[in-house]
């Protein structure tokens, strides 16, 4: 079918660079191949069977027996001859109940090994205990000494503070009193200099009446100056006049 294909291909390919067939001739398709093919629009089919043999199972692998070699050869042993229980038992029981003693004396000694250190393990746990206790016991007492000196601390700035502002508050009280001691002299003066307090009588006398009096005695000082001035002229005239 592949080969089909490509010829098919192959052929398009050729007819469409291939020009137009003149007038009285055609294209006709030809195999230019060395082994001609007979083509056919559906290849023959042939169905084929066969027949396997059954899968067998593999036989036992046979036991390894090795090759005898040597003679063989036999020997009688009479009863007593080789092994005495009563006299070959006395040493292996020397040796178990040595063994056994042995163990037992090990098994004790490591239980009492392990007592020892449980009571140490107790002893030491207790002794931490109380190191952790102690240690918090010392933690809780540097704790309140802490608390206590923070706190003794802000009471003596809360205390300076307090004191600071007394004294300010003393000596504000202490310079206005003394302020205030002499604010009403001295404000009565200034007013008064300001003539904010003058008497009505006083100030009518010297606004009024004493720019009067000034005015009347200027006016008969000036009669008195011009009468004097006249009585001179008339002596001098007097005294320069010659007598007759």
């Amino acid at each position: 079918m592949q080969m089909q294909r490509s010829k098919a291909a192959l052929e398009e390919i050729k007819r469409a660079s291939t020009p137009d067939p003149v007038d009285g001739r055609q294209h006709i398709d030809i195999q230019t191949e060395e082994y001609l093919e007979e083509l056919k629009e559906k290849p023959e089919e042939v169905q084929q069977e066969t027949q396997t043999d059954p899968m067998l199972d593999r036989p036992p692998t046979p036991l390894y027996v090795p090759t005898k070699t040597g003679r063989d050869a036999d020997t009688q042993v009479l009863d007593g001859e080789l092994f005495d229980f009563d006299t070959e038992v006395d040493p292996i029981l020397d040796v178990m109940v040595g063994k056994t003693l042995e163990q037992a004396m090990l098994e004790v000694l490591q239980e009492e090994e392990l007592e020892a250190m449980r009571a140490q393990q107790s002893q030491f746990d207790q002794r931490r205990k109380e190191e952790v206790l102690e240690t918090q016991r010392l933690e809780a007492q540097e704790r309140r000494k802490y608390e206590e000196k923070d706190r003794r601390k802000k009471q003596e700035a809360a205390r300076i503070q307090r004191e600071k502002a007394t004294r300010e508050k003393l000596k504000s009280r202490l310079h206005a009193k003394a302020f205030h001691t002499n604010l009403e002299s001295h404000v009565f003066a200034k007013l008064e200099d300001e003539g904010w307090f003058r008497d009505p009588v006083r100030t009518e006398v010297e606004l009024g009446f004493m720019p009067w009096v000034m005015a009347e005695a200027e006016k008969e000082l000036d009669k008195c100056r011009k009468a004097r001035a006249l009585v001179d002229l008339l002596i001098r005239e007097a005294v320069c006049k010659p007598v007759v």
